[in-house]
């Protein structure tokens, strides 16, 4: 069973990923990757020596052409699945963007983006992603519509 935890904060060396929630115009922004059929927050795997707020612009900007964008923590979130990890718990940080303006094409493996005034009924990620959206909702970062 996958568990979902959220904590304050962890030492910057343990976190592997970066998850950033992102509206525009006080709408979603998700994702869609080419081999899928789901939607998905943007976010992705921290590279070697990369600060984790770095890994968070970068992965905004490659998965929805963000080009200007306000972002800023929520909290660190833990992942522990059977089939990932080797059932270990795994640490990201959990982001908010606001974006302003978009590149006019994606260059990654996301095929699309939608901006949607509510949630997806497909999510890539459905033991965690709607988790994090819950946690931004408690912590303020987003209104009470959309509640999973």
């Amino acid at each position: 069973m996958t568990e979902v935890k959220f904590y304050e904060n962890i030492e910057e060396d343990l976190l592997k990923f970066a998850v950033i929630i992102s509206k525009t115009q006080n709408k979603y922004v998700f994702c869609k990757h080419r081999d899928r059929d789901t939607w998905e927050v943007p976010g992705g795997h921290r590279e070697h020596g990369e600060n984790i707020i770095d890994t968070a612009k970068r992965e905004l900007y490659e998965e929805t052409g963000a080009l200007e964008f306000d972002i800023e923590p929520i909290c660190v979130y833990s992942v522990t699945a059977p089939d990932d990890f080797g059932d270990r718990e795994s640490f990201g940080m959990l982001f908010f963007a606001n974006i302003k303006r978009f590149e006019t094409e994606l260059h990654s493996e996301i095929e699309k983006i939608a901006i949607m005034d509510g949630l997806p009924r497909r999510w890539t990620y459905p033991n965690i992603q709607p988790y994090l959206m819950n946690e931004a909702k408690k912590r303020g970062y987003l209104s009470k519509e959309g509640t999973i």
